[in-house]
């Protein structure tokens, strides 16, 4: 099955305040509307690649019992929201959606949905899709959800030209929190038949890592208790705590590593954003 990032999620208690953040990063975020629940509102930066970067947050400063009975993916992401955790959550696409999750349900992955969802864009537009969830935990915390859209995709997502003038091309990788490297390396390969995957290390992060090649899921997890990754899963669990953009860097970067033979340039760590950085091509 492949694994192509469809888009990845950043949770937040104010949009608004959100959306200042990542344009103090250089990133223009467009807002996208209310969901169709009506406990959430959203906005966005699209890219070349066709994924993008979705901020969520709640509408109207939440209705937080409203939100506590909330089910699907909403369900997993209040504490995420509640507490600005950042990077919270990730989507693959998905073709014939009800097929593939049959299939992964005979493979003995935990599926909830499909189910439909929507939202109407500020200029009336009405979107649909279906999602279904992989796998315990909240929607796209470890194995990510799947989306399927049911009108237009070019109607959800068009490239940003912030985007563009930031040098970032699309979302080259997910940085996943993980308590075990070796039962979710597993969890992935029984999943996605993926191949087993590369190790490697970063010593300023404490943390061993493993990429499954010819995806964008790079696992870490924590090898002293003073780990930023530690500190992550004590606070959220598992699940994302970064992303990679693929591009060219265009801004000074806070540190670089080498990370599976490629070197990343690191964004300056911003509160509520998580850890964001960038395959350097230049």
């Amino acid at each position: 099955m492949n694994v192509q990032i469809d888009h990845v999620t950043v949770c937040g208690r104010d949009l608004d305040r959100m959306r200042q953040t990542f344009a103090e990063a250089g990133l223009t975020t467009v807002y996208g509307g209310p969901h169709a629940n009506g406990l959430t509102h959203m906005a966005l930066v699209g890219f070349d690649d066709g994924s993008y970067l979705e901020l969520i947050a709640p509408l109207n400063g939440g209705n937080q019992r409203a939100l506590e009975g909330a089910s699907g993916m909403m369900a997993g992401w209040l504490p995420l929201m509640l507490g600005d955790a950042g990077a919270a959550a990730w989507a693959i696409r998905a073709d014939r959606i009800h097929e593939t999750a049959e299939r992964l349900r005979q493979q003995g992955i935990a599926i909830f949905g499909p189910e439909r969802g929507g939202r109407k864009k500020p200029d009336g537009t009405q979107l649909e899709w279906e999602t279904a969830l992989l796998g315990p935990g909240p929607a796209g915390s470890v194995l990510p959800f799947m989306i399927e859209d049911r009108t237009e995709r070019s109607l959800r997502i068009q490239p940003s030209t912030s985007a563009r003038e930031a040098g970032i091309r699309g979302m080259a990788a997910v940085i996943l929190a993980v308590h075990d490297l070796s039962a979710t390396a597993a969890l992935f390969q029984k999943a996605f038949s993926v191949d087993s995957p590369s190790l490697g290390e970063d010593f300023d992060l404490k943390a061993r890592l493993a990429h499954f090649r010819g995806t964008p899921v790079i696992l870490a997890t924590p090898v002293q208790s003073s780990s930023p990754i530690q500190l992550r899963l004590d606070r959220f669990g598992e699940g994302p705590m970064g992303f990679v953009f693929s591009g060219t860097w265009k801004e000074p970067s806070a540190r670089t590593s080498q990370w599976f033979g490629q070197q990343l340039r690191w964004f300056k760590e911003k509160p509520g954003t998580g850890l964001l950085g960038m395959l350097d091509a230049s």
